[in-house]
């Protein structure tokens, strides 16, 4: 079982990705196989295996990012091709895919799975400047989810007019790109100074769930390096 797609991978240019507006994203369409996508698809984890995060306070006073959450420090009881993903997604053709874009190796992978419910949000936001940037794969499809409930990862054009560690509002953005996110599509973007995104509130019926599997790209600096030299671990990405 094969789960990256990579003719598809090779398709993407680092140039053009690089050169995208207001900052490097892209949302392509089938970058995990067919098969790979419905088997990752037919055996998603259960919520109570999750842990709850909800009303966490956040710096800047942005508003909290309300989802269940569920981390792979650890060995999580996930079912086997959960397990083939992420170690596929550890070996050296992603890796290079990702090094191509980002123009840098001196990264780690952080992986972790985010269930939202009804009536929650992430609120426009820079990620941590420890993050180079985030792959997302989208979860949801056609038989689970409508439209119309949200749950696009959107792209925020500030042109410049907010700093980082503030906490505007969606309607403060003059410009939104709403990613598509239903199906086998992904939404893949680096770090910058001007990297605001966000998912608008969702309204979907009381028992459906958004769902999404992050690889984060974490910079390792000569510090941490030595540490998991020495040590044989790196810090908590986040």
């Amino acid at each position: 079982m094969t789960y990256l797609n990579i003719e598809r991978l090779n398709q993407i240019d680092p140039k053009m990705f690089q050169a995208q507006k207001p900052y490097p994203w892209i949302n392509p369409e089938g970058l995990l196989t067919d098969e790979g996508y419905q088997r990752l698809q037919e055996t998603l984890p259960d919520v109570s295996l999750f842990e709850r995060r909800f009303d966490a306070q956040r710096k800047y006073g942005q508003k909290s990012h309300d989802r269940y959450t569920l981390e792979w420090r650890t060995n999580p009881p996930v079912a086997p091709p959960w397990k083939e993903f992420v170690a596929e997604l550890e070996g050296r053709t992603y890796r290079a895919f990702v090094e191509s874009l980002l123009e840098t190796s001196a990264f780690s992978f952080n992986f972790h799975l985010h269930y939202t419910p009804n009536g929650c949000s992430v609120s426009p936001h820079c990620d941590a400047k420890r993050k180079l940037g985030s792959h997302i794969f989208y979860f949801s499809t056609e038989k689970d989810w409508d439209v119309s409930w949200g749950g696009e990862t959107v792209i925020l054009d500030d042109h410049g007019r907010f700093n980082s560690d503030s906490a505007p509002n969606f309607e403060d953005f003059e410009d939104a790109i709403d990613s598509r996110a239903l199906g086998n599509r992904s939404l893949l973007f680096t770090r910058k100074k001007n990297s605001w995104h966000g998912v608008r509130e969702i309204r979907c019926p009381d028992g459906a769930l958004r769902k999404v599997f992050i690889v984060e790209f974490i910079h390792r600096s000569l510090a941490s390096r030595a540490r998991y030299f020495l040590l044989g671990r790196h810090a908590a990405g986040y």
